[in-house]
């Protein structure tokens, strides 16, 4: 009897373990589905050339002696219309397009910005430039491919890409932005982490204790190699790391195949290095913050920010901010 009541009292407490893990679980993807699913969210155009001008313009006439405020502001006026001037019909000048990606494990802003990507596509030229402001601490190969190929789409267009990286563009984030003709970074940005991890609990010995048995069926040899449950084997182990070694060299590749100047094998060890570092090594072109490099562009562009409203779920902005919160954790573990 004190056999089955142990057994009993164990598997309440699996239950109540089990359900008090997979009902948040549960909540925070399906929010996480419908977020994504919304796809009816429009694009928004805001010109940002504008603002930015008519705020520093505000200024000088704040500061400008009142005598010749006046004068300032027909110069003003006079300049705007030149500016608007096109021939033929044409835009002015050449356009500046700002998209903004904040990667977290799933890289799920791929949604927006593939659209986004879909419309410039439509009326992007030649003439104009791409600018992505990218913060990613990495994720899921797959999806973060997903999001370096959208990227890529902007490259064969002919259309200059350029990534802009204020805070962190690691592993998943840095194969994004190695697409772009041109890397900036701001100067303790993180930049690299070119690596892959795979890591995952095990209770077995616990299973095993408590004189419970786990069956794993399957059909193909490697169909499942590391388990959460079952014993994990050395032949096992060997498959996964076989697997880790595979995507680590197609990671590898991938980068040489955009950025051909940099010396992949000796920076392609896991390790990351802050902006000014990273431009020592050839991970970046140079070195600006996001707001330094607009107010350049805009002295020869029209400058216009896409973005679309997509309100996250309150469970799901705790889940991103708790998964971006591990990665960095992660990151500066070999430097602590």
């Amino acid at each position: 009897m004190a056999i089955l009541a142990d057994v009993a009292t164990f598997a309440l407490k699996l239950i109540v373990f089990v359900a008090a893990l997979g009902i948040p679980l549960a909540l925070i993807l399906r929010l996480s589905r419908q977020a994504q699913d919304d796809g009816n969210a429009p694009i928004q155009v805001r010109p940002l050339h504008h603002r930015l001008r008519e705020r520093a313009e505000r200024i000088r006439l704040e500061i400008t002696p009142a005598p010749h405020r006046k004068a300032l502001q027909q110069s003003l006026r006079r300049q705007h219309k030149d500016e608007a001037k096109a021939p033929g019909g044409q835009p002015a000048r050449p356009r500046l397009f700002v998209l903004d990606f904040e990667g977290d494990l799933r890289a799920s802003a791929v949604t927006s910005l593939r659209e986004e990507i879909t419309a410039l596509l439509q009326v992007a030229g030649s003439s104009d430039e791409i600018v992505i402001r990218l913060e990613s601490p990495g994720g899921m190969v797959h999806s973060y491919g997903l999001a370096a190929s959208q990227l890529a789409r902007i490259r064969k267009r002919g259309i200059r890409l350029t990534v802009v990286v204020d805070k962190v563009a690691a592993s998943g984030g840095y194969m994004m932005a190695c697409v772009a003709d041109r890397i900036i970074a701001a100067p303790f940005a993180i930049i690299g982490s070119i690596g892959v991890v795979l890591q995952m609990p095990n209770f077995h010995r616990f299973l095993k204790r408590k004189d419970i048995d786990f069956e794993l069926l399957t059909a193909g040899e490697h169909k499942r190699t590391l388990t959460l449950f079952g014993e994990n084997s050395e032949p096992a182990r060997a498959k996964a790391m076989e697997e880790l070694e595979d995507t680590h060299t197609l990671f590898k590749a991938f980068i040489g195949q955009h950025r051909p100047q940099l010396d992949v094998d000796r920076v392609a060890n896991g390790e990351h290095w802050f902006g000014s570092r990273a431009l020592d090594l050839g991970l970046v072109d140079e070195l600006l913050t996001s707001d330094d490099y607009l107010l350049q562009r805009m002295e020869t562009h029209d400058v216009f920010q896409l973005y679309q409203h997509r309100p996250k779920p309150l469970m799901q902005r705790i889940a991103d901010r708790m998964s971006s919160a591990l990665q960095l954790a992660a990151l500066f573990r070999s430097r602590a």
